[in-house]
């Protein structure tokens, strides 16, 4: 199972509402990748976001600087919102990343959990589904082939056309994001493309049946099961001290999920919810090492993972907080669920 850590780039924002200028936080993130390939975590991913409390909106160009930094780690983003991208463009960034990285590169296409990209770049929220059906009809088709002729109904049709740089030995590696509906989970599985799930809240026990209706189609279409992927991303934060962590965390996490909450109608986000989150059977694997080694292990054992992804700056915790969090994942955590997993 691959280990590593998807960020959205959260910008700190102080108790006075004051947000932390994007080109401070933009050199940790930076710091922060180097960091995670010192420490041998096998990839990295970042999102795609166009509000102010976020610092990246175009995840290729961050990762294209995290190459050059760093010798090992997979570099993806996490996600790039395909209904609002042009397909063509996307591919020809990321095949250039894979270049410049030597290989490294995975793109993640999805929805994206935010909508402000659709009138940013002059889309219908109406057409929401057929975007994206559309668009990862094409970037596939790209992926597949470096000549193309395609026509569509949200973009100039494609005659003949090269799609040109293309990637490392002509294939750029390509997951799905997940929320949690059946009609993605079966296109993914249909299509035969490795799948994250996003696991933010509730028990991930729930999401039991949508991990074994995705192998069911996987296999109904007669996809090799060698290439069979699938991972999680769920929030994360790690310390020496389980207390200490947690009280350091909650009020950057609930800040953070009560500004997202007052445009979605949520209540106040709550201690109690917390650590019940925080608990054997919660979505947040947010403690010290030992905890934190049993939880994925317990999500690999649960959903017969390939990849875990601990999203790690939920809130905009502290660049130090950062450090820290990256090295006992990498220093302590990862060995031992590498060592639990060889036996």
């Amino acid at each position: 199972m691959e280990l590593g850590i998807g960020m959205f780039g959260d910008l700190q924002i102080n108790a006075k509402g004051e947000i932390q200028p994007a080109q401070q936080r933009l050199q940790e993130i930076i710091e922060e990748i180097k960091l995670m390939d010192e420490v041998g975590l096998d990839f990295y991913g970042i999102g795609e976001h166009h509000r102010p409390d976020y610092a990246v909106s175009s995840p290729e160009i961050i990762l294209a600087a995290a190459a050059t930094v760093t010798k090992n780690i997979k570099l993806s983003s996490a996600v790039s919102v395909l209904s609002s991208s042009d397909p063509v463009k996307l591919y020809q960034n990321f095949a250039t990343l894979d270049l410049i990285s030597n290989g490294r590169a995975e793109l993640m296409a999805g929805r994206g959990s935010f909508i402000e990209s659709f009138p940013l770049f002059g889309y219908n929220l109406q057409d929401y589904d057929e975007l994206y059906e559309e668009k990862l009809e094409l970037l596939l088709k790209i992926n597949r082939e470096p000549k193309i002729t395609w026509k569509g109904k949200f973009r100039s049709e494609l005659v003949n056309q090269e799609v040109l740089p293309r990637a490392v030995n002509d294939n750029l590696k390509i997951w799905v994001a997940v929320g949690g509906t059946p009609e993605s989970v079966e296109r993914a599985g249909r299509l035969g493309l490795p799948v994250m799930f996003a696991i933010i809240g509730g028990q991930p026990i729930q999401f039991k049946p949508l991990f074994d209706y995705y192998k069911k189609v996987y296999q109904a279409y007669g996809h090799d099961m060698k290439k069979f992927e699938v991972g999680v991303h769920m929030h994360s934060l790690f310390g020496d001290d389980s207390k200490e962590i947690s009280d350091y965390y909650f009020p950057l996490y609930s800040a953070q999920m009560n500004r997202i909450g007052k445009t979605r109608g949520w209540p106040p986000f709550q201690r109690n919810q917390f650590e019940s989150g925080r608990s054997s059977n919660g979505a947040l694997i947010i403690g010290d090492t030992n905890e934190s080694v049993d939880k994925i292990l317990a999500m690999e054992e649960t959903f017969g993972l390939t990849r875990f992804s601990a999203h790690m700056d939920v809130g905009g915790p502290s660049h130090s907080a950062m450090m820290k969090s990256i090295e006992i994942f990498g220093n302590k955590i990862a060995p031992e669920v590498r060592k639990a997993l060889k036996k």
